[in-house]
């Protein structure tokens, strides 16, 4: 199973919200979709779905024509962010559902809606109705639905995003097992690089409309073709700034400067812009091979196991993010210190050109 999509824009009272797109998604694992909020995810997905038309260009399930088929001809099946449930039903009857509008049999219904239940861990949930459920176990069933269903694609848009972390972990390591083998197009969409990351795969990046990139997700994160692409894959921003590149050295300004390695070594004199995650820009010294920074810093963030630090360095703002808790004070002058094998290096238009020895985020 695959879907294409060829050329296919969209647009809404003039404004263009999808631009010219061709995308080949197949089976087999995960496609993802990463962008910020606004990027075109959802647009995108609701073109493939069917619920909206596009402006121009065609959509391809496994080589026949579906782009004038309405969404119940195409066989798929989309999960939202949020609960979408019927409430009056049974979460039998809700797994169910598609089924019984498809005129299936009643033996083979309960067989699928029992194997689904089974896979989700909701048998004992069969006959409760959802507003006796927590909102994992909703959200459960939503992709219950999905798998007993039997698509030829599978649309999960966001549908972690409102669960907790500690069952948004859960669900997310188990995602892949669930259509693994199913033979279903699936198309995940997330704003977090990191859920992109844990489900593998393959991964367009969207930006304003466009996906600026598509491939290998692992593949994409260590080689972002451009400064757009290095910016949707980092989260926390990667920081940027404008070096001068001399022989084999590269000057951020009169007093840090670094001796380029890898493909950077190679770069000719010039202007160029290098970023860094903020995963190699570190608060402590771990090796001599590090540039060292000075920063004032303006926010700090703890999230349990990381410390993040936002500080100003001339003109640039920058983020450091290091494992365990740092006791960082607001306004204070910090050190912190780069690794310049993990830098990428852009062109003035914005192309990646060269990266360090080891520039793999």
């Amino acid at each position: 199973m695959t879907i294409e999509l060829r050329n296919l824009t969209k647009m809404v009272d003039g404004n263009t919200h999808i631009k010219a797109t061709n995308l080949v998604l197949e089976a087999g694992h995960f496609n993802v979709l990463l962008g910020a909020t606004g990027a075109g995810k959802t647009s995108l997905i609701k073109l493939m779905a069917g619920l909206d038309r596009p402006a121009s260009g065609q959509i391809f399930m496994d080589g026949v024509d579906v782009t004038r088929l309405s969404t119940q001809k195409r066989n798929i099946s989309l999960v939202h962010q949020f609960f979408v449930n019927y409430a009056h039903m049974s979460v039998f009857d809700n797994i169910a559902s598609p089924l019984k509008v498809a005129g299936m049999a009643k033996s083979e219904i309960e067989g699928r809606v029992e194997e689904a239940a089974d896979i989700l861990q909701l048998r004992p949930m069969l006959h409760r109705r959802p507003g006796e459920l927590s909102g994992g176990q909703q959200q459960r069933t939503a992709l219950a639905r999905a798998i007993a269903k039997e698509s030829n694609a599978v649309f999960l848009d966001e549908p972690l995003a409102n669960l907790d972390y500690k069952l948004r972990e859960e669900l997310r390591d188990q995602l892949p097992e669930l259509f693994a083998g199913r033979g279903a197009v699936v198309v995940y969409a997330t704003s977090e690089p990191e859920e992109a990351l844990l489900l593998g795969g393959v991964t367009g990046l969207m930006d304003d409309g466009s996906v600026t990139q598509f491939g290998p997700t692992s593949e994409i994160y260590h080689r972002p073709q451009d400064i757009v692409s290095a910016q949707v894959f980092s989260n926390p921003p990667i920081n940027m700034a404008e070096v001068e590149i001399k022989g084999s050295k590269a000057s951020l300004d009169e007093t840090i400067s670094w001796q380029l390695s890898g493909e950077a070594a190679n770069l000719s004199d010039g202007r160029y812009t290098v970023a860094i995650r903020p995963n190699h820009v570190l608060p402590f010294k771990k090796s001599d091979n590090l540039v060292d920074l000075t920063g004032r810093v303006q926010i700090t963030e703890l999230s349990g196991s990381e410390s993040s630090a936002h500080f100003k360095m001339g003109d640039n703002s920058w983020v450091s993010l290091a494992s365990g808790v740092h006791p960082y004070q607001i306004g204070e002058v910090h050190s912190f210190y780069m690794d310049p094998a993990h830098c990428f290096y852009f062109s003035p238009d914005g192309k990646r050109v060269a990266q360090g020895l080891m520039a793999d985020g």
